[in-house]
Formats: structure tokens, sequence, C-alpha cells
């Protein structure tokens, strides 16, 4: 059990029906009966009068609970005030602030989620998406962590294997012995990078692709943000150089989360203002996933050509033809849109498992060369692979992880 008690208030701040004050620990059940009047019955929500509040408190007993301690939580009105005066009556009785993450952090201590949960549980807050969502959830209940866990136990048997044969005679190895080796390591590695792939996917998902609107004043980037986010969100002026500044909204593309940015027109500035957003466009077309270029050309990672003003008379060879007012060729940039995504998902990056493929690779290439190296290449990849998937695990690491979190969570 933890050593002290923690509470914090698990619901955002500002206006809202309920709001819910969560109390973890040895202690949770002493405070809400100071609190409450009453002794809390798990499994039991009852009613109470508590910090000038009408409020409902329901309990959870060890392990039966997020963290796997006692458990309070106490539902008061929304707003500022009344839970802010509920969370200052349990922190006067006895409990601890909570740090962010810090019921999470708790959960997983205790057992209650494994590292790859205790990560879903914070797409799940960040999602933008229903697909998001969904791949979050499916974090949550392990099914994207069997696949790799099982791949890890493979490759730590693997490699438990060639150190007990090097252990017993590393002159003369088991005829065959090393071929085996080979083939088990090679399946291995299809297996992580099937599991890479996927893993991409879901950065994509929880981090969502930047797709930046390029090109000079006046050539429809605000227009087209608006056609695309199917709002009226940016400024649409005759006046060129009305953006200033970028503008970023998120799309729902097919499911995928895009954060689209309109920005200020590329040209010869014609003041300190306007210089600076130019200057900022710059910027973001430089760190942008996918560039739409509006009747420009420039250099990025990916761009997408666009003549956003079809509507006129004027079609655009080699670019497609777009029009903000009648909905033309819209279907048409967002399945491109989409096709460009698979460049941001090359591009996203996975360390721990990368780092154990390449090990396996180097190991692949060892043999039957040196079988000790081959031994310490198999060994560094499940140590990578064990760490990305939270089987092994630092400070550092779960520092990182629950310091993303909110307090209440």
């Amino acid at each position: 059990m933890s050593p002290d008690t923690i509470a914090a208030i698990a619901t955002p701040p500002g206006r809202g029906a309920v709001a819910i004050v969560r109390i973890s620990g040895d202690r949770a059940m002493e405070i809400a009966r100071r609190l409450s009047g009453f002794d809390p019955a798990p499994g039991r929500a009852r009613f109470a009068r508590l910090a000038a509040d009408d409020a409902l408190v329901v309990a959870f007993a060890a392990p039966r609970s997020y963290t796997g301690e006692d458990v309070v939580e106490i539902q008061c009105h929304g707003g500022s005030i009344a839970p802010r005066r509920v969370l200052d009556s349990a922190l006067a009785a006895g409990a601890r602030l909570a740090r962010r993450g810090e019921f999470t952090e708790r959960a997983f201590l205790n057992g209650k989620l494994s590292y790859e949960q205790c990560r879903s549980v914070l797409d799940m807050i960040d999602a933008k998406t229903v697909r998001a969502a969904e791949d979050a959830f499916a974090g949550l209940k392990n099914e994207r962590a069997r696949a790799a866990r099982r791949i890890y136990g493979e490759l730590v048997d693997c490699s438990a294997a060639v150190e007990h044969a090097l252990d017993v005679d590393e002159g003369e190895l088991p005829d065959g012995f090393l071929d085996g080796v080979k083939s088990r390591a090679a399946g291995i590695a299809a297996g992580i990078a099937a599991e890479i792939a996927k893993a991409k996917e879901g950065k994509i998902l929880r981090n969502g692709a930047m797709f930046v609107l390029a090109g000079a004043p006046n050539a429809g980037k605000s227009s087209l943000m608006n056609a695309l986010l199917k709002e009226n969100r940016a400024i649409v002026s005759e006046t060129p150089g009305t953006t200033r500044d970028f503008i970023e909204e998120w799309l729902d593309l097919d499911g995928w989360p895009v954060r689209l940015v309109d920005t200020a027109g590329i040209r010869e500035a014609t003041d300190a203002v306007e210089s600076e957003g130019v200057r900022r466009t710059g910027e973001l077309v430089a760190k942008a996933d996918v560039v739409v270029a509006l009747d420009c050309e420039i250099e990025a990672k990916s761009v997408i050509a666009v003549h956003a003003k079809c509507d006129l008379g004027r079609a655009a060879c080699g670019a497609i033809n777009v029009s903000s007012v009648t909905g033309e060729g819209l279907d048409e940039l967002k399945r491109e849109m989409l096709a460009r995504l698979d460049g941001c998902v090359a591009d996203a990056g996975v360390d721990g498992q990368a780092a154990a493929l390449a090990e396996i690779s180097a190991a692949l290439d060892g043999l039957p060369d040196d079988p000790v190296l081959v031994a310490n290449r198999l060994r560094s990849a499940a140590s990578r692979l064990g760490e990305e998937l939270g089987a092994t695990y630092s400070e550092d690491m779960l520092d990182r992880l629950f310091s993303r979190f909110c307090v209440g969570k």
C-alpha cells in the first residue's frame, strides 16, 4: 500500500454540472468519513452535505478500484468554488495534493494497469477523432500489446537459448543450432516490422499530421480552410494580407486527426507585422508533414499542388482544381490528403522497436561467424523491445509518461 493518501479534482476546470474530487490511499475511507459524517460503503452511493455543498459519495475498496487502493470519489456541483472547497477539506483532513498522473501511476505500480494501458489512458483523453479513440480503447483492453508481448517473449526465449548454448560449450555448438537461431530471429524480426507499422499509425492517431496551407495573398487559403472544416473559422476578405498570423484547427479526415494550418500570404511584406507573419509561414512550411500549395511553387517534405478558385473559369494543369464556393474538387483533395498520410506514418518513428529490429538485423548479419556477437545483439534487442513495451522500465520512463497527465488522473 502507498505511504500516503492523495486527493485531486478529477474533472476539468470551468463551468459544468458536476465535478469530481478523487481520494486514494490507506486513509481514503477515514477522510471521507470525516468529511461526510458516515462510513462510506464500497459499491454504494450516498448523499452528504459537506463543504457547504450537496454531494454524492462513492467508495471503492482495494483492490477493486482504479488505483488498486481504497478510493473515494465525491461528486459535487461543478464550477470552480464547490470542488475546490471539497478538495481543501480533504487536504485539511490529511490527504496530500496528487501530482500529475499520480492516480494512474499508482494503478500501474499496484498492477491494475500495464505500462501500455497507462499510455492508452492518455491517448483516450487526447483523442481528436472516433478512430483515435477506438485505437486508444484497443490499447486499454491490451489488444495492441498482446502481439507485441508475444514477440517479446519469443525474443527473450531465443536470446536465452543462445546464451545457454554458449555457457555449455561455446566451442562446439550443436549441429544446425545457429541455423535454427537464424530462422527464429528472422521470424521475430518480421513480427517486429509488422508491429512497427501498426505503432506508426497509432502515432498519427495520437499526435495528428500537420497540413499547412501556403500561397500568395488572396490565393484562397482561408476560404479553403473554411470549406474543409465546414465552418467559417478564418476571416475571408478581398483585401490582400488579411491573415497576419497562422490559424490552426483540427480536421477529422476520415477518422485521422489532421492539424490544418492557415498561414499568412507569402510575398514581400509591407510592414513589420506582416513580415513576422511571413517568417512564421516559412517555419510552419519547414515543420509541416504536408504542404497544400495554392498556386505557388514551394519546397517541403510533401507538397499537394492546388488551384483553389476554379469556379472563376480558369483551371490549372498539374494541380487539383478546387472551388471553395461550389465544393468542386474538395473530395479529390481529401483523397489526396489521405494518400499523403502514408508518408507521415513512414516518418513517425518508433524508437524502441526500431532499435530492437536493428539489433536483430545485426545479429543475423553475424550468423554464423560470431555466436557471441549474436548473443549480445539478441540480448540488447530484448532489452530495447522490453523498454518500449514497459516490460522493463526506468524511473525516468515513468516520470516522462505520468508527467503528461492532468493532476486528477
